[in-house]
């Protein structure tokens, strides 16, 4: 199974998840457990599913979502605020030719006003902090946010719209961030604001340094 992960990506361009495509050359065993599809159209394949998803209306900075090809089969996997992005996400990709069947296994998170309250809270302190708002095209936007920490819920069904490289997950009161950050300061400072936040139990920092290739 060829394997793909979507981040939102401050390095190539706004508001689309980057896929990562690792393919080996090309052979006749690799094409028959592909479904016959060829390796560059394994690629329009991945393309086609990163465009789709990742310019839903409704995929956003609560939400991460990945996706792998087997054969003609597309896998999706990772997590949705909203039960109806699951949904639609599932559908858009059936739609994309070359694909016949869709293994839809993106979990759909707690419906919890707790958790709500969290996303509140971290999605300010971590827009909020003047070194991380450039990993938004949401300017200004933390304010606006900062105030429905004080509200039960809200910012999970009419989430902050625009770019955010920094993904903020939480389910049961436990947060993950995922995304792009330019280095390993940047990373340490979004751990502690979400960290920071109230009501949180633990923060798993899944966030990618782009640059820690060349800092080695």
């Amino acid at each position: 199974m060829v394997r793909l992960n979507m981040r939102s990506l401050a390095i190539q361009f706004l508001g689309v998840i980057s896929c990562s495509v690792l393919l080996c050359a090309q052979t006749s065993e690799k094409k028959a457990a592909n479904g016959g599809l060829s390796q560059d159209e394994v690629l329009r394949i991945a393309k086609e599913v990163q465009k789709q998803i990742g310019t839903l209306p409704m995929y956003g900075v609560f939400d991460d979502i990945h996706f792998g090809i087997k054969g003609r089969t597309v896998i999706l996997s990772g997590q949705a605020s909203r039960p109806t992005l699951k949904s639609t996400a599932g559908n858009v990709v059936k739609k994309i030719e070359g694909v016949e069947t869709v293994d839809n296994e993106i979990e759909v998170l707690p419906l919890s006003p707790n958790d709500d309250r969290i996303r509140a809270g971290v999605y300010a302190r971590i827009y909020g902090n003047t070194a991380l708002q450039r990993y938004t095209s949401n300017r200004g936007g933390a304010a606006r946010w900062r105030s429905l920490t004080r509200r039960t819920t809200g910012i999970t069904n009419d989430p902050p719209t625009g770019y955010h490289a920094i993904h903020i997950i939480v389910k049961n009161g436990n947060v993950t961030l995922k995304g792009v950050v330019d280095n390993s300061g940047d990373s340490a400072i979004a751990e502690m604001q979400a960290n920071s936040t109230p009501g949180v139990f633990r923060v798993d920092n899944d966030l990618y340094i782009a640059n820690a290739a060349k800092n080695e």
